[in-house]
């Protein structure tokens, strides 16, 4: 049932969710072996964007794990991978300066941000039960149209998280470009790599979102093949 012809929709997505996979880790394997000109680590960088913006109670810690960085709202904690923290590459800075966008969205209320955090546990919920409900409905024949529905309305949630993240990802790297630059801590020939590693992350994205809003019409046709 579930390789039926609607599989096919998938499969651009999931190509394309291929293809963003070894763009980022190609791009920013490139630029990890290019040290910034001006001989800052990614530490450095990140809290040097954060204090010119008047965060300084953002902490900044360095946790396991290869670009596993990201920003905490709840403790208002960045936390750098063990493969950014320290380095001087200009990939692991642009990285480390997104994070720090991220603080500064939350620190101003960014509505997206904003909208993105509250759908986290709905959104889980919706990527974990959607897919057994539609099954479990599908083999009770009739009267499982309902769980199949209930099953695409969770994951209409996921998938209104997963295009949310988009602008809150893309702010997040033009923030990072403009600070960098703002704060004369890139050089003009440091920026331009810089805005290629946040773009090939951006993909990623937007393959994830694709891929989301392909699996969502997929269920869609299965559950009117059922009415």
């Amino acid at each position: 049932m579930f390789w039926d012809t609607t599989i096919i929709l998938l499969i651009p997505a999931l190509i394309f969710a291929m293809y963003a996979q070894a763009k980022v880790q190609s791009t920013f394997s490139k630029y990890a072996r290019v040290r910034n000109r001006y001989g800052y680590t990614s530490e450095e960088v990140a809290r040097k964007i954060l204090d010119s913006m008047g965060l300084y109670d953002v902490r900044i810690e360095r946790i396991p794990g290869n670009l596993t960085d990201h920003y905490d709202p709840r403790t208002k904690v960045l936390r750098l991978s063990e493969s950014v923290y320290g380095s001087e590459s200009i990939a692991a800075i642009g990285v480390a300066a997104h994070e720090a966008g991220h603080a500064i969205q939350h620190a101003k209320g960014y509505v997206p941000l904003t909208v993105r955090n509250s759908l986290v546990p709905v959104a889980n919920l919706g990527a974990n039960l959607a897919w057994p409900l539609v099954i479990l409905g599908f083999f009770m024949g009739a009267p499982g149209l309902h769980l199949i529905n209930i099953g695409i309305l969770l994951f209409s949630a996921a998938v209104l998280f997963q295009v949310i993240t988009l602008p809150v990802e893309f702010d997040a790297s033009n923030r990072a470009i403009a600070l960098l630059q703002s704060n004369a801590l890139f050089t003009r020939e440091d920026i331009e790599p810089a805005r290629k590693v946040l773009q090939a992350a951006a993909l990623t994205y937007v393959a994830a979102a694709l891929v989301s809003i392909m699996q969502l019409l997929r269920l869609i046709i299965i559950r009117n093949s059922r009415e």
